[in-house]
C-alpha cells in the first residue's frame, strides 16, 4: 500500500513538471510577433529638403500583431541606399517609447542620418528605412523597405561647442595642442582676430584627440581638408557660421587710437599677435578747452572686406558718457564695443594721471579675453 502511495505521488509530481514545462513553452510562444507588412509614410522615393532645421516628418506603418494579442515594440531602422539593414547606420524606438506605430523625426536628426549614410553637406542622396517588430526578443525584420531622397542643408549636422585654428599658416603652428581658440558669439557662430601667412590651416572642434575638422574650399566651408594661404602675412577677423556653413574674412589694415578733441588718429597700434595690438611709451597730452582739459578717445579699425572695399569700424565705450577712470574702476569700463563715428559720444577717458605722461596702450581682441577690451598703463 505504501509503495502504491509513493508511486502515485511520483506520478503527480511528474505531471506537475510536465504542465510547468508546457506553460514555459506556451510563454515562449507569446514572444512571437508578425513582421510589419506595410509602410505608409513617407511614401517610397519621397523627396525631403531638410530645412528649416526646425522642420520634421512622420514615419508611419501598419501595426504588427502579437501572438498573445499584447503590445508590440517597434524600432525604425535606417541604412544606406545599398544596405540590407544587417549593419544599419541608425536606429531608434518609435513614438510612445517604442509602442507606437509612428515616429516623428526632426530634420536635424535626418540630417545627421544623411551624413552617416555618406551624403555630403548641400548634396542630395538616398537612404532606406524599415521597421523591426518584437516583444523585446525574437525581432522580426520585414521584407519591405522604403527609400527617401534627402537634400542636406548648407550647415553641418554636428556642430562643436568650441572651435580652434591650427596649421602652418597660423600664429600657433601645426601642433594641435597649441591651436588658437575662437570666441563663440552665438550657438554655432565663432569669431577670431588673427594673422595668417603662407602655409595651410584648418578649423578643429577641439585641441586634442581626433576632433572634427573644417576648411574653406572654393569659397565654401566644408568638413575636412585644409586651406592653403599664399603671399605675405595679413591680419584678419574670421567669422564662421557652422549653422549655415559660411565664412567671412575681413582684413584688418590698421588699428588707431582716435583722439576726440583733435578729431584725428593719434597713433597706429602695432599688431603684437593672437588678436592683440599694443603701442609702448606713447605720449599722452590732454587738449586744452575753455572749460578744462579734454581726454576722450576711441579706436578706429581700418578694414578691407572680401571684395577689397575699405571701410572704417569704430570701437568705444558701452556708455555714451564717462567719468575719468581710477584705480577702483570696474574692468567692464575698458570693454570695447562697436559704436558710431560721432566725435565725442561713447568715448573713453584717460585717467587724469596720464596727462603729459607716456603710456602703454593695448587692445585685446583675443579669444582668451572675457570681453574685447583694452588697457592704458601710465609710465
Amino acid at each position: 500500500m505504501r509503495n502504491l502511495y509513493i508511486l502515485r505521488l511520483c506520478t503527480w509530481v511528474a505531471a506537475l513538471f510536465f504542465l510547468a514545462s508546457c506553460d514555459d513553452d506556451k510563454e515562449l510562444d507569446h514572444t512571437q510577433v508578425t513582421e510589419v507588412t506595410n509602410l505608409f509614410t513617407p511614401e517610397n522615393n519621397k523627396f525631403i529638403k531638410l530645412e528649416p532645421a526646425s522642420g520634421s516628418t512622420v514615419f508611419e506603418w501598419a501595426p504588427a500583431m502579437a501572438e498573445d494579442n499584447g503590445l508590440v515594440f517597434y524600432e525604425v531602422v535606417f541604412d544606406k541606399e545599398s544596405g540590407d539593414f544587417s549593419d544599419p547606420v541608425y536606429s531608434v524606438k518609435s513614438d510612445d517609447n517604442g509602442m507606437g506605430n509612428s515616429l516623428t523625426m526632426s530634420y536635424g536628426t535626418l540630417n545627421q542620418i544623411a551624413k552617416m549614410a555618406g551624403i555630403a553637406s548641400q548634396e542630395i542622396g538616398k537612404i532606406k528605412w524599415t521597421v523591426f517588430s518584437s516583444k523585446g526578443i525574437n525581432v522580426k525584420k520585414p521584407s519591405i523597405s522604403h527609400t527617401v531622397e534627402l537634400e542636406r542643408p548648407a550647415g553641418f549636422s554636428e556642430i562643436p561647442s568650441a572651435l580652434y585654428l591650427t596649421g602652418s599658416a597660423t600664429e600657433a603652428g601645426e601642433t594641435l595642442g597649441d591651436a588658437i581658440p575662437f570666441k563663440q558669439t552665438k550657438a554655432g557662430e565663432f569669431e577670431i582676430y588673427t594673422a595668417l601667412k603662407a602655409g595651410t590651416y584648418k578649423f578643429t572642434g577641439g585641441n586634442s584627440g581626433n576632433p572634427l575638422t573644417f576648411s574653406i574650399q572654393d569659397g565654401k566651408m566644408v568638413e575636412g581638408g585644409t586651406t592653403t594661404v599664399t603671399g605675405d602675412q595679413k591680419i584678419y577677423r574670421i567669422r564662421l557660421n557652422l549653422n549655415s556653413a559660411t565664412a567671412e574674412f575681413t582684413e584688418i589694415k590698421s588699428v588707431g587710437l582716435w583722439f576726440s578733441a583733435e578729431n584725428k588718429i593719434w597713433y597706429e597700434l602695432p599688431y603684437t599677435g593672437k588678436g592683440t595690438w599694443e603701442i609702448k611709451n606713447a605720449p599722452v597730452e590732454f587738449f586744452q578747452e575753455s572749460w578744462g582739459r579734454d581726454e576722450r578717445y576711441k579706436f578706429r579699425f581700418t578694414v578691407l572686406d572680401q571684395a577689397g572695399v575699405e571701410a572704417m569700424e569704430w570701437f568705444g565705450s558701452q556708455n555714451r558718457d564717462n567719468s575719468r577712470p581710477s584705480s577702483s574702476t570696474q574692468s567692464s569700463y575698458w570693454y570695447m564695443v562697436p559704436v558710431d563715428n560721432s566725435r565725442y559720444d561713447f568715448a573713453f577717458k584717460f585717467n587724469e594721471n596720464a596727462d603729459r605722461k607716456n603710456a602703454d596702450i593695448k587692445v585685446d581682441f583675443s579669444a582668451g579675453a572675457t570681453q574685447y577690451t583694452h588697457s592704458v598703463t601710465v609710465k
